[in-house]
């Protein structure tokens, strides 16, 4: 389908060139259609690189590990999304600057654009965590649910690599377990 060809496109165009080289041009190029085609659909670059992200989000792999532990199913997500978004969040992070000081948006907004509105994987491990019985929901405030995320996302962007396995299982083991994990009395 040509709206799929052009969302692939520009993907690809924001991958190769950033945003300072994202073009509608350079778009309709990789797609094989024409301008006009692309304004129809998009009329500004900035809904086209949004519109991007969310198609380019909704293909990706969406199966949330079940280990059996909250451990277990951790360590296998946050590795997982190394292997599979770490060159994308250093991506969302670092080359759309310009996009963010266009828009008035932020990494968060097209963070939500790319995962959309559903549940996140991290609920549903957190969720049944505590359908085990290994988390105390009590304990489970927003910055705390999202730390384990939000760690490897700050391990992404200021190493701009990948993190290696230690890291992950620091955040999960050292930082993350301590601070939710149910206390035996």
């Amino acid at each position: 389908m040509l709206e799929d060809a052009i969302l692939d496109a520009a993907w690809d165009e924001l991958v190769d060139h950033g945003y300072a080289g994202f073009t509608i041009d350079g778009v309709a190029r990789r797609a094989a259609t024409s301008r006009p085609v692309v304004y129809r659909r998009w009329p500004t670059r900035q809904e086209l690189l949004r519109e991007a992200v969310a198609h380019r989000g909704a293909q990706e792999d969406r199966t949330v590990p079940d280990t059996g532990t909250l451990r277990g199913d951790l360590i296998t997500l946050l590795s997982q999304v190394n292997e599979r978004r770490s060159g994308t969040i250093t991506l969302m992070a670092l080359q759309l600057s310009g996009y963010y000081e266009e828009t008035g948006s932020t990494m968060a907004d097209l963070r939500r654009a790319f995962v959309g509105d559903g549940e996140t994987a991290i609920d549903r491990v957190i969720q049944r965590a505590v359908e085990r019985g290994e988390i105390d929901p009590a304990r489970l405030t927003p910055r705390i649910r999202a730390l384990p995320f939000d760690l490897f996302r700050h391990e992404l962007v200021m190493t701009l690599r990948p993190a290696s396995a230690e890291t992950i299982e620091e955040i999960v083991d050292t930082i993350f377990l301590p601070l939710v994990a149910v206390r035996l009395a």
